[in-house]
């Protein structure tokens, strides 16, 4: 690919330096303003990293689902997914994750650096239990950075604007994807008649 940046040089090169405000945001624990946002967050992309390559995954639940146990620690309880648990294979083997915290309606996202390890200490699991079920596991993170990020790209998508939803039908269905890649050898459409049922009774 022609005209391509080789070196760090010719990057800093190509921008500006980073106002005052963008580096004295960073800090290395959890001060009461970023426990805030962590606290009414419902949504995070937990990235890790692997002999493998990178990988990239959504948590949610409630806000305040992820619980900082102090200003350097925080805790992910790993609820129901897909069994392929690719975080946590890569946890095992790399300790270091990266987390992008995301809050319907608020324009700012926060950023998380840290290492993690994974607790299956059975009092903690039980502490997030939800409606008599428990986490198999729970990630404990040890905070290295956090700093906020501003608002520029939440605004420049439009995502929290109902008016530019999407609706589901407008996009190839799980089952229809599933068909696809298997050449028509599983069977999409009966995947997703019972999707909406399997995932009620299987969320955590």
């Amino acid at each position: 690919m022609p005209a391509t940046i080789s070196s760090i040089a010719e990057l800093e090169a190509l921008y500006e330096l980073p106002s005052e405000a963008s580096l004295l945001k960073e800090v290395d624990r959890i001060i009461p303003e970023y426990r805030a946002f962590i606290e009414a967050a419902p949504f995070l992309a937990l990235a890790t990293q692997g002999p493998e390559g990178l990988d990239c995954s959504p948590r949610g639940d409630g806000p305040g689902f992820v619980r900082v146990a102090d200003d350097k620690t925080l805790l992910i309880p790993d609820r129901r997914g897909n069994n392929r648990i690719d975080s946590l294979r890569n946890i095992v083997r790399d300790p270091h994750v990266a987390l992008l915290f995301l809050i319907p309606g608020i324009g700012e996202t926060l950023r998380v650096n840290g290492r993690a390890v994974i607790s299956v200490e059975p009092p903690l699991l039980e502490s997030f239990a939800f409606d008599g079920k428990t986490p198999k596991s729970v990630i404990a993170i040890t905070v290295e950075s956090v700093f906020f990020q501003c608002a520029r790209a939440i605004l420049r998508s439009d995502l929290w604007n109902p008016q530019k939803h999407i609706p589901r039908k407008d996009l190839p269905s799980a089952g229809q994807i599933l068909a696809a890649v298997t050449q028509n050898r599983f069977d999409g459409e009966a995947y997703d008649k019972v999707l909406p049922e399997r995932q009620k009774t299987t969320l955590y």
